[in-house]
This record gives C-alpha cells, sequence and structure tokens, in this order.
C-alpha cells in the first residue's frame, strides 16, 4: 500500500510582501520547502512526493532535492492558478494502484511532527481519510454590520493539514468539481461536497501556515532555537 505526498507549492507569497514566493524563503539558511520535504523524506510510510510549482522553479527544486537528498521526490509538475488546479495536476500524474493513499499538505506547513502524520495515515488506513484539524481555543466572536454573538469553540477547529484520501476517491471527486468549474478551498471541503464523511485528526499549533509577516518571525524564531 502506497503513500504519496502531493505539496501544492506554486503560491506567491504576495500576503507577505515577498518578491520570492515564501517557500523558497531561506530560514537558518535553508528553503521553507527544504523542512517540508524532509518530514516526508523521513517518514518511513510515505513511499514518494510531488511536488506542483511555477516552472520558473522547477531548477530551485532540483537543487534543492540534490542538496539535502530527498529521494522520494520523485516528480516536479507546473502548478495550477489556483491551490485545487495544482493539486488536480500532481493527482493527474500519479500512478497508484486501487487502494492507495494520497496525502495533500502546504508546502509551508514546515514542522508537521512525525507523531501527526502517523496518526493521520493509520486513522485514514482505518476510516478511509483523515484530516488534521486543531480544536478552537480562544474566545470566538462573529461580528458584522448585522451581527455580534459569541460562538461555541466546543464545536469549532482550525482545518490543517495533511488532508489523506484513498487516492480514487479523491481523484474522482477533484474531476468531478473540475469539470463542473466548483472550487474549494481544500481537499476536505471538497470531499464533504461529495458526500464523504469528514474523519477528524488531532493536530499541533507547531503545524501553522507560514502566511503572514508573524508567521514568518515565528518561524524564526522557533528554528533558531
Amino acid at each position: 500500500m502506497s503513500l504519496a505526498v502531493v505539496l501544492p507549492a506554486a503560491g506567491s507569497g504576495s500576503r507577505i510582501a515577498s518578491k520570492m514566493p515564501k517557500q523558497y524563503l531561506k530560514f537558518e539558511n535553508k528553503e521553507l520547502i527544504a523542512y517540508t520535504l524532509e518530514a516526508f523524506e523521513q517518514h518511513p510510510m510515505v513511499t514518494e512526493i510531488i511536488v506542483a510549482a511555477s516552472k520558473d522553479y522547477f531548477p530551485v527544486l532540483n537543487r534543492i532535492k540534490k542538496r539535502y537528498d530527498i529521494s522520494k521526490l520523485k516528480t516536479i509538475v507546473e502548478g495550477g492558478k489556483e491551490r485545487q488546479d495544482s493539486v488536480y495536476n500532481a493527482l493527474a500524474s500519479l500512478r497508484l494502484q486501487s487502494g492507495d493513499y494520497v496525502a495533500v499538505h502546504d508546502a509551508a506547513r514546515p514542522l508537521i511532527s512525525k507523531a501527526v502524520l502517523t496518526l493521520a495515515f493509520k486513522t485514514a488506513k482505518a476510516k478511509g481519510n483523515a484530516v488534521v484539524c486543531v480544536q478552537g481555543r480562544d474566545t470566538l466572536l462573529r461580528a458584522g454590520k448585522d451581527c455580534f454573538e459569541y460562538v461555541d469553540r466546543e464545536d469549532i477547529f482550525y482545518v490543517q493539514t495533511p488532508q489523506i484520501f484513498i487516492y480514487e476517491n479523491l481523484f474522482e471527486a477533484m474531476k468531478k468539481a473540475q469539470d463542473a468549474g466548483l472550487k474549494f478551498p481544500d481537499e476536505s471541503s471538497l470531499m464533504h461536497h461529495y458526500g464523504f464523511r469528514i474523519e477528524i485528526v488531532e493536530g499541533s499549533l507547531l503545524n501553522f501556515k507560514v502566511t503572514t509577516p508573524s508567521d514568518v518571525a515565528i518561524l524564526k524564531e522557533i528554528l533558531k532555537k
């Protein structure tokens, strides 16, 4: 049974006001995406890695692969305009067997732990899928022009990655969405739309996505230590 990991990495990094996409910024003299790749390279359950990226960064990724000996990085495909397009292109490049699994993980979540990934994969094998989430911790307030109310955080989860599904289930659902012109923020919302029950797995606050300048500063401090 195979577990392929798809890393959508075609984002521009506009929210951190960087000329270079955030996944290629260096932290402690190592590219952010290199940390993410190493996390999956070192996990015994992972059989291959596919990155969907801008063609301009194919040479960078190949240098990273060589420098850090990322032997499981088998394929680099061209990413699309949106995350869903990038994931679809990566899935279409895979040659998996019936019953194999695919995990989609944000390239800009470099601190995914072995323990979280192991739990997610074991859950997916037992229940068909697994989506890593963190339960809401802070007081939550919904405030707008016509509303002001506090929300019960017991039923609130922050969705992270990896999100793991049986390959053929995810690919078929994604093909339906692409054909229908439907766009979803992530794979779990897409699969839920097509009738799949989503299995929640406990994640980690360290498994945050580097999105804003504050996230960059936090990651720098963590890696220094």
